[in-house]
């Protein structure tokens, strides 16, 4: 293993090539109200 990266592949890398994705958040974080409204139903 060479100590630095062989940069020769990342700039012949063609990104036209890529597909193009759109991202989903998943599992998105409760905000205040929520977590509020969690507490007190407790």
């Amino acid at each position: 293993m060479a100590d630095k990266p062989d940069m020769a592949e990342i700039a012949g890398f063609d990104k036209a090539k890529l597909k193009t994705m759109e991202t989903q958040e998943k599992n998105t974080l409760p905000t205040k109200e929520t977590i509020e409204q969690e507490k007190q139903a407790k």
